[in-house]
């Protein structure tokens, strides 16, 4: 009896010099969104649900320290900065401008990119199969995504060799605009590259693609916002012009179709990448994923809207 309560004594006094050590520390992982909470929560839901099935649990096995940089880029440097300085295990970065910051910012902490488009080209990693560095997780393949895009809109046009594209000024925009450039070019089609940031560059744009005789608009930027969001979809409509959109968000808001991700279905799989991660859950370095999905609405009485589903090619 005496000596089991030396021992018992013993460790009591150990933890009270030490008492982080009766703590069992909890894995975070640090998701970085370029959008607002209140447009992507589902997402970040998506990618719970993601853990939960692979047995993780938010607030009790491991911790999520979501942060939103609300449209405005130039914040994500810092939002980065802040998740390392508090000893994040992983970083999930959604869209190319997050996952330049994150690279940028550490070349050891793992990286999980969601949606980017051609990483290899951006410098992001090595390769798809073999990424290399600290980056994995699902790509957009740039060039795959703009083909089908340009398809849909020969569709409706078919004569189509004038077209419009509107984007702004955002970290990997210059690959981007090549990728168009070259596609549109193997198709025949002229494009006119129009820069709008803001809502009277919106408005400028559109003055000028109808001044030059576009037959169709392409809007290749980010969700954007709300407000910038409604302008371009109410502008397109005026012009009676065809516009394509690389996010779902944009005919779910009213605008006439978009090619691109299923990015609830593409947030639950990245939990499979997280949980592959060495230092963050589980000792592994998967390749990169590649997904496409079509989400279209067309002008129809029910104004319904035929999703596709993502597919790991």
């Amino acid at each position: 009896m005496r000596r089991r309560h030396f021992l018992l004594l013993a460790a009591a006094t150990i933890l009270a010099r030490n008492p982080a050590s009766a703590e069992v520390k909890t894995a975070r992982i640090g998701l970085i969104q370029t959008g607002s909470r209140q447009e992507s929560q589902s997402l970040l839901d998506a990618f719970r649900e993601g853990l939960s099935a692979l047995g993780w649990s938010d607030g009790s096995n491991v911790g999520i320290l979501d942060r939103w940089a609300e449209g405005r880029t130039e914040r994500l440097p810092g939002i980065v900065k802040e998740l390392i300085g508090s000893g994040v295990a992983v970083l999930v970065t959604a869209g190319t401008a997050a996952t330049l910051a994150a690279k940028r910012a550490s070349a050891t902490i793992p990286i999980v990119l969601v949606g980017v488009d051609d990483p290899v080209a951006l410098g992001v990693v090595d390769r798809l199969a073999h990424p290399g560095g600290n980056a994995t997780g699902l790509s957009l393949t740039s060039s795959e995504m703009i083909v089908g895009r340009l398809q849909l809109l020969r569709g409706l046009v078919p004569n189509l060799q004038r077209l419009a594209v509107i984007v702004r000024r955002d970290p990997g925009l210059d690959q981007k605009l090549q990728d168009i450039r070259s596609s549109a070019g193997q198709m025949g089609i002229e494009v006119l590259m129009l820069e709008a940031t803001t809502g009277k560059a919106v408005e400028l744009a559109f003055m000028r693609l109808h001044s030059e005789r576009s037959e169709a608009v392409y809007v290749a930027s980010d969700p954007l916002g709300p407000a910038k969001r409604a302008q371009i979809i109410a502008l397109a409509a005026e012009t009676w012009l065809p516009a394509i959109y690389s996010f779902r968000v944009f005919p779910v808001d009213g605008g006439l179709m978009s090619f691109s991700a299923e990015y609830g279905d593409l947030f639950r799989r990245t939990a499979g990448f997280v949980d592959k991660i060495p230092c963050a859950i589980r000792p592994r370095h998967p390749p990169l994923g590649r997904i496409a999905c079509c989400c279209l609405r067309r002008p129809r009485a029910d104004h319904g809207c035929a999703d596709g589903h993502s597919r790991a090619r």
